[in-house]
């Protein structure tokens, strides 16, 4: 037993344990953009674009971390729902609602979904796209 906690407390010892690797004396207005930089993971090709030109549009999405989506919507009173969070999976899709009064919704994603357009143009359209 003597032995086995000895050797606990050796590899303690000599093993080198760092919590933070941050120098919080020399963070300052300078260096933070490098530290958050080191700190980011690869998601620099993932993201979420949105662009919404007229009154009282609404875009609610639910994204994973890997996912890609680029949205429009340009017209009035038009609502996008985009809802793939239960999934880990990289996803890419494009929305382009044009005209007034228009509901997207979409939940899930899958191998056929990804990378889809969908293009809507009209008024008082409404999709329902489900991928299981």
């Amino acid at each position: 037993m003597f032995t086995l906690r000895w050797s606990v407390f050796a590899l303690f010892a000599l093993l080198r344990v760092q919590a933070q690797e941050i120098d919080w004396d020399k963070v300052n207005s300078n260096t933070i953009l490098n530290l958050i930089a080191r700190q980011q993971t690869d998601q620099s090709s993932y993201g979420s674009n949105i662009i919404q030109m007229g009154d009282y549009n609404n875009a609610e999405l639910s994204l994973n971390a890997r996912t890609n989506i680029v949205v429009k919507q340009l017209g009035d009173f038009n609502t996008l729902y985009f809802i793939n969070s239960f999934t880990d999976k990289e996803t890419k899709a494009a929305v382009t609602a044009q005209g007034n009064n228009n509901i997207i919704d979409v939940t899930g994603s899958n191998s056929i979904s990804d990378g889809i357009q969908i293009n809507v143009k009209g008024d008082n359209k409404t999709v329902f796209m489900r991928n299981y």
